[in-house]
C-alpha cells in the first residue's frame, strides 16, 4: 500500500516533549506523558496511509544521562506502553519491532518487548520499530561485532564494504527510511539511522512533538512527494 504516499519507510525523531511542558507550565514528565498520546496518532496515522514501516526514536543510548527520575518515568511509560496498546496493535494488524542494545534495559522492559514483538510477529500491516536504548554508532559497533564473529576478520583483510555490513545491522530486512521527521524545530540528526539514512530526506517541522497530528504527518508526507531523490546521481 505504499503506493498510497510514494515511501514505505518514515523514522521520527520525537523532540519537545520537556519543552512543551514547560511552556504549559508542567513538570517535564507530563510531556513524556503527551508525547505518548502523540505516538499512537501517528502510529495509527501512518497504518491508515500505507506506511509499511515507522520507526519511532524512543530512548537513545545518550538519554541515560537525564535525571534518575525522568529515565525512570519514561521506562515505566514504555512499559506501560507496551501492556495497554497491545490491544491496539492487534486490532491494526501492526506488527512491533526493536532496534537498540536490548542488552542494556531493564529486564522487565525486555520480558514485555519480548512478548509484545512476539504476539504480534505475525501481522502484516505496519511495522513499528522501537528505537530503544538506540544509538546510531552504538549499532554499527554491534554490527562490527557480530561481522568478525561470523569471520569478518577474513574479510577486513581482503576488503571490506558496506553490502558486507548490513547483514548485522539490527534490522537488515528493513529497507532504509525514504524519509525522516524531527519535531521540535532542531536540526540535527542526534545519532538516529546512521548508517541507514545515507539518502533519507530531512523533514523539521517547528511544532513540539505532543502537539503533532495526522494532518502534521500528511504535511510532512506531501512535502516529501515533492522531492527529487537523485541517490547521488543526476536526473535526465
Amino acid at each position: 500500500m505504499a503506493e498510497k504516499t510514494g515511501l514505505r519507510h518514515i523514522g521520527i525523531i520525537m523532540d519537545g516533549n520537556g519543552r512543551w511542558a514547560e511552556r504549559q507550565g508542567l513538570i517535564r514528565t507530563k510531556g513524556h506523558l503527551e508525547g505518548l498520546k502523540a505516538a499512537k496518532r501517528i502510529v495509527k496515522a501512518a497504518a491508515d496511509r500505507g506506511i509499511a514501516y515507522l520507526t519511532l526514536y524512543v530512548f537513545s543510548t545518550e538519554n541515560w544521562k537525564r535525571t534518575v527520575s525522568e529515565v525512570n518515568f519514561i521506562m515505566g511509560l514504555v512499559k506501560q506502553y507496551l501492556k495497554a496498546e497491545l490491544d491496539f496493535y492487534r486490532e491494526n494488524h501492526i506488527r512491533i519491532r526493536h532496534t537498540g542494545d536490548m542488552e542494556g534495559l531493564p529486564p522487565d522492559i525486555v520480558k514485555d518487548l519480548r512478548e509484545a514483538m512476539a504476539d504480534t510477529g505475525d501481522f502484516e500491516g505496519l511495522q513499528v520499530v522501537l528505537a530503544l536504548n538506540y544509538g546510531g554508532r552504538d549499532e554499527i559497533g554491534r554490527a562490527l561485532t557480530r561481522l568478525v564473529k561470523a569471520g569478518g576478520e577474513k574479510l577486513a583483510a581482503e576488503k571490506f564494504g558496506a553490502e558486507d555490513l548490513r547483514p548485522f545491522l539490527d534490522n537488515p530486512d528493513i529497507p532504509d527510511p525514504d524519509l525522516i521527521i524531527r519535531t521540535g524545530g532542531e536540526w540535527r540528526i542526534s545519532n538516529f539511522l546512521l548508517w541507514e539514512a545515507a539518502y533519507s530526506e530531512f523533514y523539521v517541522s517547528s511544532k513540539l512533538w505532543p502537539d503533532w497530528t495526522p494532518e502534521d504527518l500528511d504535511e510532512a508526507i506531501e512535502n516529501f512527494q515533492g522531492r527529487q531523490r537523485r541517490f547521488g546521481g543526476v536526473k535526465a
